[in-house]
């Protein structure tokens, strides 16, 4: 796949999240498709993340820079503090540009990863992944690798940009609820336990990892009305 995807943390004013994420996923998205790409997806932050951050990813199938990207998306300035973007490319997923629709709770998780560690990284995820959809009722939307083309220069503790060096990825996943989140740390059974053993095993190579979970604010099926935070 040639496509880039942009991953994009948007700082609102305080309470003003809604109306900012509104005109990400109206205006924001016409921009875009008007410029050729596409919105992947906006979530709302639910746990880890200040609860006026919005995130999105965009995606351009004939590439594009992170600060041309962030500029098509946030052309209207009202509301937002402060923007940052960086470029990513997939990895083994996704393997087309459909986006997410259905509601959940969606793991944002970021590592760094040795290089010499890097394949091996790969092939775990490879092999959990089917195990881990099938018992946890979950979906692997995407993993990708940030190419370190972004806005801005300063050290980023959401992303690791600037703070940790090999090879840092962003694996994006959903799972129908908050419950299932817990179920799928506890597995219950000999097929469960193997994929968790795979999972630990790819921590167990990383200099470092953080998560963050989200709502999607573009579902289709669903708006999500809790207050997380």
């Amino acid at each position: 796949m040639s496509a880039t995807y942009v991953h994009h943390r948007i700082d609102a004013a305080p309470r003003r999240w809604q109306a900012v994420a509104a005109r990400l996923s109206g205006d924001g998205a016409r921009r875009i498709a008007e410029a050729g790409g596409q919105l992947y997806g906006a979530w709302r932050s639910q746990i880890g993340r200040p609860r006026d951050e919005v995130q999105a990813i965009s995606v351009w199938p004939h590439g594009i820079t992170a600060a041309a990207a962030e500029r098509v998306l946030v052309a209207d300035k009202a509301d937002i503090r402060s923007a940052t973007s960086e470029t990513m490319v997939p990895t083994l997923r996704p393997t087309d540009t459909v986006p997410p629709t259905r509601q959940g709770n969606y793991a944002f998780r970021w590592f760094a990863v040795p290089e010499p560690h890097w394949p091996e990284f790969l092939d775990l995820c490879a092999a959990a992944w089917p195990g881990f959809e099938g018992a946890y009722d979950s979906q692997v939307v995407g993993h990708w690798q940030a190419t370190g083309d972004r806005t801005g220069t300063a050290p980023d503790e959401v992303t690791g940009a600037g703070l940790h060096g090999g090879v840092r990825s962003l694996l994006l996943t959903r799972r129908p609820n908050l419950a299932m989140w817990e179920r799928s740390k506890l597995p219950e059974g000999e097929a469960e336990a193997a994929v968790r053993d795979k999972l630990s095993r790819r921590y167990d190579l990383c200099d470092w990892t953080v998560v963050s979970t989200a709502t999607l604010l573009t579902a289709i099926d669903r708006a999500d009305t809790a207050r997380w935070t």
